[in-house]
């Protein structure tokens, strides 16, 4: 009889029943002993694991197993076409049994494993949330960027960029200590096109003449310019979530596609993950939006000149493909007086983004600063001037400095107001 389960030489092989587990004979290891590998398990943090027979990780601690990875296929990933048999056709769900929590506070639905305890939204923060059952009626996703970026090292990242603005208040720094992490794959769909063009325009050339008195003029002549353009656009990346802030995704990604692996459910063993709200028409028609003022940027610079005007264009959509992908990020939601501010960490790459509150006191202090030496001369210079002196030379002066003083303290308030408001 034995007297632990599984016996001794038997491994885990795949079942066709969920929930229900099946081991084999382990096949004759005519290879060389594998040298033992250390990783830290998603389900029970255990940092010891041996080589399995088949090159998956087997925790000790739990029994969890990973099995192999499989290749990186990175940019060569397949594409899709848009037909309707590619869509009937494609796998839904997620591949395993997953459960799903429902935010009550931003309405958004987050995939978690099957042991998560988690009972905090990543996108919100809210604990006003609904477990249940993860539905398998969406697409399933075809491939994915691994996390390379361990959630330990997100914390240093952020509380390097937390001090990184002398905007912020001084104590926000050590906020992201008590930042908690989640790793989660958020989804994302890639485009493919060929897009060509035939435009029209009247382009205009500016000369320079003097007339009979010698005073000097400028004469613009308009001609009509037409031509042909053709750009073939690949991996345009658009997110499938409308949960997080374009802002701040459009800061962290920039995501190496040359990492991308082929799908399978074990990549999302300790992390949660997050299904497509916006829907792949939708998201192909923000593509086709973006290649088209792509391929109209090109057509104008193909003119003679970059006076342009009556610009028309016929543009044609060709060889369009796509592929739904789902990419690491790293989100954490911080409290400061009485605010909520989010934080996201690429995980792939470790680049980082989010909202940092703003110490409005040092603006308005560095404002008065920039505007108070024109301010300055401008008052002595208007005094001189009543008084008869040369107080017009020191005027000019004034609005220039001023003018300088003004262009500075507007590039500062709005890059407050894109701190805070991100």
């Amino acid at each position: 009889m034995w007297t632990s389960f599984p016996p001794d030489n038997f491994v885990r092989t795949q079942s066709a029943v969920e929930g229900i587990e099946v081991y084999q004979p382990a096949p004759p290891d005519t290879a060389p002993d594998r040298e033992t590998v250390q990783f830290s398990c998603p389900r029970c943090g255990g940092i010891t694991a041996y080589s399995a027979s088949d090159g998956g990780l087997t925790c000790t601690n739990c029994n969890y197993y990973e099995p192999p990875r499989k290749q990186i296929v990175g940019q060569q990933a397949e594409e899709f076409e848009f037909t309707v048999e590619t869509l009937e056709q494609a796998a839904h769900g997620w591949g395993q049994s997953r459960k799903e929590l429902q935010c009550q506070g931003c309405g958004a639905y987050t995939s978690l494993p099957p042991d998560s305890l988690s009972h905090t939204c990543p996108f919100c923060g809210s604990n006003n949330v609904i477990q249940r059952q993860s539905p398998q009626d969406v697409l399933r996703p075809r491939f994915l960027i691994p996390f390379k970026v361990e959630a330990d090292a997100c914390y240093q990242i952020a509380r390097d960029w937390l001090g990184s603005s002398w905007m912020t208040p001084g104590s926000l720094r050590r906020l992201a200590r008590v930042a908690e992490f989640t790793g989660i794959y958020l989804p994302f769909w890639t485009f493919d096109a060929v897009t060509s063009a035939s435009w029209r325009a009247e382009v205009g050339h500016t000369t320079t003449y003097r007339d009979s008195k010698g005073n000097s003029h400028t004469r613009t002549t308009w001609k009509w310019e037409s031509g042909q353009v053709q750009l073939d656009i690949n991996d345009m990346v658009v997110p499938g979530t409308s949960k997080v802030s374009n802002l701040l995704l459009n800061r962290i990604r920039n995501f190496n596609l040359n990492d991308l692996a082929v799908y399978e459910a074990a990549y999302l063993a300790g992390y949660q993950a997050q299904a497509y709200d916006i829907p792949l028409e939708t998201s192909w028609e923000t593509a086709r939006h973006e290649m088209r003022e792509q391929t109209r940027q090109a057509c104008r610079q193909q003119a003679s000149s970059s006076k342009i005007r009556n610009f028309s264009m016929e543009l044609n959509f060709g060889n369009e493909r796509w592929r739904y992908v789902l990419l690491p990020v790293y989100l954490a939601n911080y409290q400061y007086q009485q605010q909520t501010f989010q934080v996201m960490v690429n995980g792939q790459t470790g680049a980082v983004a989010g909202q940092r509150p703003v110490d409005w006191l040092k603006i308005w202090l560095a404002v008065g600063g920039l505007l108070a030496p024109g301010l300055t001369l401008g008052v002595v210079g208007l005094f001189l001037l009543l008084l008869g002196g040369l107080g017009f030379p020191l005027l000019i002066l004034a609005f220039i400095v001023l003018g300088v003083g003004v262009a500075i303290s507007f590039h500062l308030i709005r890059t407050a107001l894109e701190m805070d408001d991100a």
